[in-house]
């Protein structure tokens, strides 16, 4: 960290992300053959919340967890920190699929799963940060304040009557961002470490007795067993909790897209500042922006800030240790000094970057296939903090062969169809991207109406 940028030191980029003080010491790596009862492929969250779920439901299963690199090295430890009540899919669409009351039931059961999460972090010890203070979302242009109060509206239809509009002063009661022309609120959402909570639960999983081997990269999943470089472990149940590294494993090139999101944190901020910003609530914040944002204060005042940056790699190349592009940076201090005026200046202390999966239907899936023995979940489209505790209970009832209330919910079974090959994969999201920048642009200059540019792109992106 030599260099620096207008006499201040350049930020720690990459070194996956500012929620490791340090980077945690590996696992063993499976040291061979082995058999279990059930094989979790992926460390992040969705595969060691369901190793959580099935030892408690039955502490006599062997578990078996195999991790590419190390527990949270994925999304489950990079991401912005929010578990939120947000369904990670479309909810009209799957409505028209599945039914109205379904989607309503799923609604219940992510803001459930808000709680749900909470609950297990204090029951269990794991001091992740985690203050529920809710989600303030702000529209800075006329046309963004149309679709915030239609969001408000759909929220109602689909059960969320406690999402709610603000007016501009009662949003800067809460966080003094420039240029609110609207705002909405709800409290289903919860701030927190997110590499704090992942860590914290491979190490309670630990306790339980399940078993975790790192830097075990899985090349190959089979009926009946995982195949790595250091062995095969042989199972009757295997379960894919690989994300946005899914399109490195064998026949799953095209299953989920593998979407870049990056985020930078700034330096501690002197309580000067924090009087002037308010936050007291420690809220986390959105925008309506096609380029969206999302942001929070962290436990130790500094404010950590994302967005797209580039979206995707051709390929569906995922990782370079996390490492970010400068004008992504750039891009990033320069929207948070526009929202909050009050942090010019500040020091950027470190950047990152991170994949999330993204399915061809922008809908997320759980499922087991009884017949094979393999199940899945994810495609979280960047709501996966909640999601994937909802999801890993959904799969212990199915492994358990338990018919619930989950096992019904819509997105059990889902089938969200496959990407396309490449270039035009690559094509079409660097396309959507740009069409998304240029209707941010059209929208700045007063219209009330979204632009047809993201409505287009919408529509061939399949987006909610």
């Amino acid at each position: 960290m030599t260099a620096t940028t207008a006499g201040r030191p350049a930020p720690v980029n990459g070194r996956v992300a500012h929620w490791f003080a340090e980077l945690p010491t590996p696992r063993p790596a499976l040291p061979g053959d082995r058999d279990a009862d059930v094989c979790v492929v992926g460390a992040g969250l969705t595969g060691l919340w369901t190793a959580y779920y099935l030892k408690h439901a039955d502490p006599g299963l062997r578990i078996t967890v195999l991790e590419a690199e190390f527990a949270g090295f994925g999304a489950s430890g990079r991401n912005g920190g929010w578990a939120s009540g947000l369904i990670p899919g479309a909810r009209d669409r799957m409505a028209r699929a599945y039914g109205g009351p379904a989607v309503l039931d799923w609604q219940r059961a992510m803001n459930e799963a808000v709680d749900e999460v909470i609950d297990v972090a204090a029951r269990e010890g794991i001091d992740a940060d985690i203050v529920k203070g809710g989600t303030l979302r702000v529209a800075r242009t006329p046309a963004q304040a149309t679709r915030l109060r239609h969001k408000v509206e759909q929220d109602h239809e689909w059960g969320v009557a406690d999402s709610v509009l603000l007016t501009p002063a009662e949003s800067a009661a809460r966080i003094r961002i420039d240029g609110v022309t609207a705002a909405a609120f709800t409290p289903h959402c919860a701030r927190l470490q997110p590499a704090a909570l992942v860590r914290g639960l491979a190490d309670t999983v630990e306790r339980l007795g399940v078993t975790i081997h790192e830097k075990s990269p899985v090349t190959a999943i089979e009926p009946g067993r995982a195949i790595t470089a250091h062995g095969t472990v042989r199972a009757p149940v295997v379960l894919r909790a690989t994300e946005g590294f899914t399109a490195s494993l064998k026949g799953h090139r095209r299953t989920w897209l593998p979407m870049n999101s990056s985020m930078i944190v700034t330096e501690p901020l002197p309580a000067r500042i924090w009087r002037e910003i308010g936050w007291e609530g420690r809220e986390t914040l959105g925008d309506t922006a096609h380029g969206h944002m999302y942001a929070q204060r962290t436990a130790d005042d500094r404010i950590a800030i994302g967005g797209r940056g580039v979206p995707y790699r051709f390929g569906s190349r995922t990782d370079n240790g996390g490492r970010v592009g400068e004008r992504t940076i750039g891009q990033l201090t320069g929207t948070l000094e526009r929202m909050l005026p009050q942090t010019a200046g500040a020091r950027v202390d470190h950047a990152w970057c991170g994949v999330l999966a993204v399915p061809r239907d922008w809908s997320a899936t759980v499922g087991l296939d009884r017949a094979t023995g393999l199940g899945w979940a994810g495609g979280y489209v960047g709501h996966g903090v909640t999601s994937t505790n909802l999801a890993a209970r959904t799969l212990t009832d199915l492994v358990l062969a338990r018919d619930t209330r989950l096992t019904r919910l819509p997105w059990t079974g889902h089938a969200p169809g496959t990407w396309e090959p490449e270039p035009f994969r690559w094509l079409g999201v660097r396309g959507l991207y740009t069409a998304y920048r240029l209707a941010d642009r059209h929208e700045a200059g007063g219209r009330v109406r979204t632009s047809p540019i993201a409505t287009i792109a919408d529509l061939i992106a399949r987006r909610p």
